[in-house]
């Protein structure tokens, strides 16, 4: 500009203009601040750019360049990174020029991507959840990926095994789950209050009855940073025999069946009982989910009280406070949950996580997907259609999305359990919800229930 000549005399001397310019500045800058200045106008409107690039297009010394690139930095003015998939090395940025690329880029990254239905979208769930033919895991390791992805889902204690894991693990062997109990890798235990220990109900006195029903769930120790205190009251609900056993797991740490019966001085049935009441309201857990087997299986209980039983074949692991204390604050808390229900369903929305208990209000969530879309980490778009709000997901989850929508329509029968995550009639797909008490399967044929054959 005319009116800049002065500074610029200032960085170039030597330089001589072909068209005379009236010195029309109002002050003379020195040096360093003439550069300063240039480079800041200039930042306003080249994009990511380097010091090496800089240095080049204005020629002068690259030193001279860099330091006022950090000058810039320190105001605020402009930011250092990786803004460019083909350089390697530092990149600078205008501070609210880079914020509109990455807004138009996230815009055209959302434009970018074809919504599916809910039937294309369920269809895809099933395979995600390794529920459709051909898809299952084996072994221990496919458990244990297994548990990873639906961590954190209670579900009835009887049901876990013969509907959730028969169903997605081939050739599942329960001593598969006892295994990775055992050594560690994997807890259980409910994470939900019950409800007679909610405040509204001590004072009315209510007792906990446990049963075979008790909603439960896995986690894996290493990534179990979703896992959160329950606010419920400390023992309300329990019977003075289950206290007492609190009372020495507390004081004594971990311990066996035997060794409880013999320092309680209660009767094996009360202790029983006792031990299903504090599972029931998510005070332990234990080193096998063997010793769960133990108080679910009624014919297994009354052969023990009887005699006939192999002391082995009682339980193998120790009984335990269930501590699920972790040191994120709240913010790294709600990262990881995100993370978590984007593991179990690979596309996260308002709708499809109905049926999740430990959540905390939408909105926080959505504040929390949009700062992990903001750095990359996930994608946000429209995924699924004829749902309102925004939606998030896993960039491979959104690749696998578009493979199954190319493939032709598979005509194949596949039937859920009504409590199984995947029953999403009523949420989802068309249809009126189906409860967890009905024990009529749900067939599922291209996405879309179906009425089962007469």
């Amino acid at each position: 500009c005319a009116e800049r000549a002065k500074t610029f005399r200032t960085i170039y001397p030597m330089a001589s203009f072909q068209t005379p310019l009236m010195d029309l500045d109002g002050k003379i800058a020195d040096y360093d601040t003439a550069i300063l200045e240039m480079i800041q106008s200039f930042l306003g409107h080249s994009g990511p750019t380097t010091s090496l690039e800089l240095a080049n297009y204005f020629i002068l010394p690259i030193a001279h360049i860099e330091q006022a690139l950090l000058r810039l930095e320190a105001s605020g003015l402009v930011l250092r990174g990786h803004f460019r998939n083909q350089h390697d090395g530092i990149e600078w940025c205008e501070r609210r020029l880079l914020a509109r690329i990455h807004h138009v880029t996230i815009c055209q990254l959302r434009k970018a991507i074809e919504p599916v239905t809910a039937a294309q979208f369920m269809r895809w769930l099933l395979k995600w959840q390794h529920v459709t033919p051909g898809t299952q895991l084996t072994g221990q390791q496919g458990l244990l990926e297994l548990i990873k992805q639906l961590q954190g889902f209670e579900l009835p204690a009887n049901r876990w095994e013969r509907h959730i894991f028969a169903k997605r693990i081939k050739y599942y062997d329960p001593s598969l789950l006892d295994f990775l109990c055992l050594t560690g890798a994997v807890g259980w235990g409910r994470l939900t209050s019950h409800p007679a220990t909610r405040p509204e109900s001590v004072s009315k006195n209510r007792r906990i009855m446990p049963t075979s029903a008790t909603p439960i769930t896995f986690f894996v120790r290493e990534i179990s940073d979703w896992m959160k205190t329950s606010e419920a009251n400390h023992l309300a609900g329990l019977s003075s025999i289950a206290k007492t056993i609190y009372q020495f797991l507390h004081d004594r740490g971990a311990s066996f069946f035997v060794d409880i019966v013999r320092n309680v001085g209660h009767l094996k049935s009360e202790v029983e009982s006792g031990l299903w009441e504090l599972v029931a309201a998510g005070k332990i857990s234990a080193d096998s989910f063997d010793n769960l087997r133990a108080l679910i299986d009624p014919k297994r209980r009354l052969r023990k009280r009887r005699g006939r039983h192999n002391p082995l074949q009682i339980s193998g692991g120790r009984w335990s406070i269930l501590s699920l204390d972790n040191q994120l604050n709240h913010d790294q808390w709600l990262e990881a949950l995100c993370f978590q229900l984007l593991r179990r369903y690979g596309i996260v929305f308002r709708d499809l996580i109905a049926r999740e208990k430990m959540l905390p209000r939408w909105r926080e969530l959505l504040i929390t997907f949009r700062r992990l879309e903001d750095r990359g980490e996930i994608r946000g778009g429209r995924f699924v259609s004829g749902f309102l709000g925004e939606q998030f997901a896993l960039p491979y989850a959104v690749e696998s999305l578009r493979a199954v929508k190319k493939e032709p329509p598979n005509d194949e029968l596949i039937a859920v359990y009504p409590e199984d995550p995947l029953n999403l009639i009523g949420i989802i797909l068309p249809g009126a919800r189906v409860v967890m008490s009905t024990k009529k399967k749900i067939l599922l044929q291209n996405g879309v229930q179906i009425e089962a054959p007469l």
